[in-house]
């Protein structure tokens, strides 16, 4: 309701003198009314549109009308109907109807009856026509604001309101403001003295670019990014489980530093997995829109919860590149804004055809190395074992045979004995390929290897449907074997994600059909048994058997047991009596999706075929006679039976079996992938935006009045990245460099940075918006680096914040930029400037996420959410705030207070609150306090006199002396201090913490005093 108001303030405002000229500009004066007070109505929304009529479009609001008027007729007062409704005093006829409460103004009446008596001419919303070549304004005033062209224009918008711009900030105010801003931390001492001492024309054009060059600059701007992505270290919602998405963060801090331009920043984020050549950073980069909450609630339908998180992505689409709230179409078509709900779901199908969720390995060389020698230690315990095998005992008293000979002899016994009984249980199984595959949504793929790999969409109820070609007649058996692939979740052989256990699966049935020229005769299973079986959740039993007993709630899962193959065999209860075609339905039922991933099918002949803990290479050497086996054939079958059954060596077995379980693990990202050509998933409108009601398919495609024939509909997730970036897009170049020019001044240009649509502020400076937006796509070639050199060399961004009276009347809120920006700084640089003028901080790039102090009640509710948060040591205490870890269900406290986003959707502007709890968290939270102590410690050591060391403080903290008054305040608040914690020893030791101090009052006393200029409002807010 604000931003609504001011728009119309604005548009009054601007309208009286427009009024003295007798014109009357469509855009800035009469859109706004009608946005507001008639397009909910009379706008876009064919299905809400009343009487039929229709205002936003020109030949609309001019056509006759059914009852044969007209609701406007330019020229003509008398003749519109639209004049005489807002004239009319009948609350019949009246409008805007007085139940919206929300009736015109005499002036915008006024405004209203001018236009139409002026022609009624219509003009493009400003920021749907194309981003047009500017020319700059003529030279004006001084030298100096005439060499950057963001200055002509921001001086001939001040001299046209009778305003003089301020001196520039003196040096130690800009150091300060420019630190802050390009790098989110203060300038050292240091620092701040060579500005001052250096005299050189340039220096201030040498130390921004000493700025922008800094790694910190990567991390400041990068804070401002994961604020679109909604970035969280945890999925949200119930059980808010933790996630790994720090490496994309990782990613767009080098990207930033590197200076990769904002297009191509763009498109790696949306589609750099669909790249020609995709790097391994390509890839990390579509972490971007992973960034969507994960729904693991009990019960929740996989495809319910993508389909909102599909919603997700194409608001946040929307909001970051466009700078509109496409959101209100996915229910409707939007009240204000050209977008159709078919626009909104065709923009969404663009982007809809990714596989989820795959997790990407980034295992880096260490890592791999790591690994490596990881398996050549069980290689060596592996190879070690038949040294381990008890040695037989001596066959008499001339049994003089060495202990390794006697071992060797026990050994090859023992394995000889296995090998002939493991013969007779095994059992010959032909591989079986189907002819023919089909399941409800996922699509089976046969591989190389026989196996069938199942991927696409999962269900709690999903059937899997396989044609065997012409099993032979005598079939007995059916082997089901389940195979782990390093595509699938934890390894598999299942696709168990988000709720359940990873890579689980639950087999509930599985029918089978002889296929003949009659009709399909079922064909019944008398029993079956499994290598392993275990339930992921629940309690009961889990066997091959309870998969055909007719009860979807049983059935056959390996949980405990992924990234490994196990086998189920299902007997018939009589063989084949003739060769035939056989039909098998796989059926996996629970409360979670729970599918097969991998599998493979053998089928026999045998009389009594049982489930075996071997691998079918093993089993089909153990059907070869030992005098026919190579040797290589024989080696494996010892090995094999070394390795896993051999009893003599079930307790040397258990140091490998830990060893195996404590792999060297790859960090792990999340990613978006393209589903292969011929595997589209199908995208359709949704009555109401309601997941239970799709209506008509649509195909992929944007708002018609966003496309070009230079810059057509996208059709994929690529098409659609290059297409925001197009030269020709009216929007994200408008969109981008208004929000870094927020960023920098405090506000936008349009101070609606998240609406440039209808219903949003008009720009101060439409010619300087336009003119930036154009450089940056041209001259700056989308570089961010040169967008913000040029903005904070720009005399405009370097005047002094001091307001004058006339300023403060004529320009109160700086909307003309009248005097230099002064603002709050965000949380993340208020704490990292504390931890950095305490000397505390630490400069560490990346990596996972960190665990600052915080109070312990903050993350430990929630049933399922709960998060043991232990508090991180050595540097990991003391990193930057976008490096701590991001509870969406529990944000950070000290952050959260100073407004910062949880990460459960996009945040284009961040709120700016003024509350005493934030006071209190400069004064209490343990980061301000230590680095009060720390400072402390620093200037208590100093034998120096009290006047200069709280010089030196004031310096180190603001950049500039204390005034003459404020010093001796502080001088004498510092006396007091002292006097107070000399009485009281104790006080000053629990102050001053657990670090010792030589003089423990004087310590605490400078804490105080430190804690106290931490608590001021110039610490927060630069000049």
């Amino acid at each position: 309701m604000l931003a609504l108001a001011c728009i119309v303030i604005f548009s009054i405002s601007s309208s009286a003198a427009i009024r003295a000229e007798e014109t009357i500009d469509f855009s800035r004066d009469v859109r706004p009314i009608l946005a507001r007070h008639c397009f909910k109505c009379h706008g876009p929304d064919d299905a809400k549109r009343a009487a039929g009529l229709r205002l936003d479009v020109r030949e609309a609001a001019l056509a006759e009308t059914k009852a044969g008027n007209r609701a406007i007729v330019p020229g003509k007062l008398d003749e519109s109907e639209v004049i005489a409704r807002i004239r009319s005093e009948d609350e019949e006829d009246v409008m805007p109807p007085p139940s919206t409460k929300d009736p015109l103004t005499p002036a915008q009446i006024e405004i209203l009856a001018k236009w139409v008596e002026q022609g009624a001419d219509y003009k493009p919303h400003w920021s749907f026509a194309p981003v047009a070549e500017v020319t700059q304004p003529p030279a004006a005033g001084s030298p100096e604001w005439n060499r950057n062209p963001i200055d002509k224009f921001v001086l001939a918008e001040l001299n046209r309101l009778g305003l003089t711009p301020r001196p520039q900030a003196e040096k130690a105010e800009l150091i300060r403001r420019v630190s802050l801003a390009l790098t989110g931390l203060p300038p050292t001492p240091d620092e701040t003295a060579r500005f001052i001492a250096d005299a050189r024309p340039d220096a201030y054009d040498r130390l921004v670019d000493r700025l922008l060059a800094s790694p910190r600059y990567g991390e400041r701007w990068a804070r401002k990014w994961l604020d679109l992505a909604r970035y969280a270290d945890t999925n949200g919602y119930e059980k808010d489980r933790y996630r790994s998405v720090w490496p994309w963060r990782d990613w767009v801090i080098q990207a930033i530093n590197a200076d990769m331009p904002f297009d191509q920043f763009t498109i790696r984020q949306i589609a750099g997995d669909m790249l020609p050549g995709a790097t391994r950073d390509d890839i990390v980069a579509t972490g971007f829109h992973r960034n969507t909450m994960l729904n693991e609630e009990g019960g929740i339908d996989p495809l319910e919860f993508r389909f909102y998180a599909m919603v997700d992505r194409v608001n946040t689409t929307g909001n970051v590149w466009l700078g509109m709230s496409v959101g209100c179409a996915q229910c409707h078509t939007h009240k204000y804004d050209p977008i159709a709900q078919t626009e909104y779901y065709r923009l969404m199908a663009s982007m809809n055809n990714t596989e989820e969720p795959p997790l990407y390995d980034l295992a880096d060389e260490s890592t791999k190395l790591r690994q490596a020698a990881h398996a050549r230690e069980i290689a060596a315990m592996v190879e070690a074992l038949p040294g381990k095998f008890p040695p037989g005992p001596p066959t008499g008293p001339d049994d003089r045979r060495p202990e390794n000979e006697r071992r060797q002899a026990a050994l090859e016994k023992a394995f000889s004995a296995w090998a002939t009984k493991s013969a007779e249980k095994a059992v010959d199984w032909n591989l079986i390929e189907p002819k023919a595959m089909k399941a409800n949504l996922a699509r089976l793929t046969l591989r190389p290897d026989g196996s069938i790999f199942a991927e696409g969409d999962a269900t709690k109820h999903d059937e899997y449907e396989l044609t065997l070609a012409a099993l032979p007649a005598g079939t007995r058996a059916i082997r089901l074997e389940v195979l782990p692939d390093p595509a699938l979740p934890a390894g598999g052989p299942g696709r168990t994600d988000y709720e359940g256990p990873l890579g689980d699966f639950f087999l509930s049935e599985l029918k089978a059909e002889a296929i003949t020229s009659e009709s399909p005769a079922p064909l019944r299973f008398a029993s079956a048994s499994e290598s392993f079986g275990k339930l992921g959740i629940g309690g009961g039993e889990s066997g091959a058997a309870l998969a055909f007993d007719g009860n979807m709630q049983t059935g056959w899962s390996t949980n405990g047991r992924q990234g490994h193959e196990e086998q189920a065999v299902f007997v018939f209860d009589s063989p084949l009596d003739k060769p035939a075609d056989v039909r098998l339905t796989m059926i996996f039922e629970r409360h979670y999706s729970a599918p097969l991933g991998r599998f493979r099918l053998w089928a026999t002949s045998a009389p009594e075929p049982t489930a075996r803990p071997w691998p079918t290479p093993i089993e089909s050497t153990m059907r070869i006679e030992p005098g026919k086996r190579t040797a290589a054939q024989t080696e494996a079958l010892k090995r094999w039976w070394l390795r896993h059954e051999a009893t003599e060596l079930a307790e040397a077995r258990k140091a490998i079996d830990s060893a195996e379980k404590n792999r060297p693990a790859a960090t792990t990202a999340l990613i978006m992938k393209e589903r292969p050509p011929g595997f589209v998933r199908p995208t359709f409108l949704h009555k109401r935006g309601e997941w239970l009601q799709p209506t008509a398919e649509v195909t992929p495609g944007a708002p018609a009045f966003l496309t070009t024939s230079g810059n057509p509909a996208p059709t994929n997730r690529l098409e659609l990245a290059r297409w925001l970036v197009s030269p020709e897009h009216p929007l994200t170049s408008r969109v981008t460099v208004n929000r870094h020019w927020a960023a920098l001044f405090g506000r936008g240009i349009v101070r609606t940075q998240e609406d440039f649509g209808y219903q949003g502020e008009l720009p101060t400076h439409p010619a300087l918006l336009d003119w930036l937006a154009r450089t940056f796509v041209t001259d700056d070639a989308w570089s961010l680096k040169r967008l913000h050199r040029r903005i904070v060399t720009s005399e405009t961004w370097k005047q002094s914040s001091v307001v004058t009276p006339q300023a403060l009347e004529k320009d109160p809120e700086n909307r003309f930029l009248s005097r230099g920006p002064r603002f709050r700084l965000d949380g993340e640089s208020i704490r990292d400037s504390a931890l950095a003028l305490a000397g505390l901080l630490s400069h560490k790039i990346g990596g996972p996420s960190v665990f600052p102090p915080q109070p312990a009640s903050v993350t430990t509710e929630g049933a399922y959410g709960k998060l043991d948060w232990k508090t991180s040591t050595g540097e990991d205490r003391y990193r930057r705030s976008l490096y701590t870890f991001a509870k969406r269900t529990a944000p950070f406290a000290m952050l959260n207070t100073f407004d910062a986003p949880s990460g459960e959707a996009c945040v284009v502007r961040r709120d700016v609150s003024n509350s005493a709890l934030q006071s209190l968290t400069l004064m209490n939270d343990p980061v301000f306090l230590e680095a009060a102590q720390a400072i402390g410690r620093q200037f208590a050591a100093d034998s120096r006199p009290d006047a200069e060391r709280i010089t030196d403080l004031n310096m180190r903290l603001f950049q500039r002396p204390p005034e003459m008054q404020l010093a001796g305040q502080l001088r004498q608040f510092l006396e007091a201090q002292r006097n107070h914690y000399r009485t009281r020893p104790e006080a000053a030791k629990a102050l001053n913490g657990e670090t010792a101090a030589a003089d423990q009052a004087e310590a605490a006393a400078w804490t105080v005093l430190v804690r106290a200029l931490l608590n001021t409002d110039e610490f927060v807010v630069p000049r």
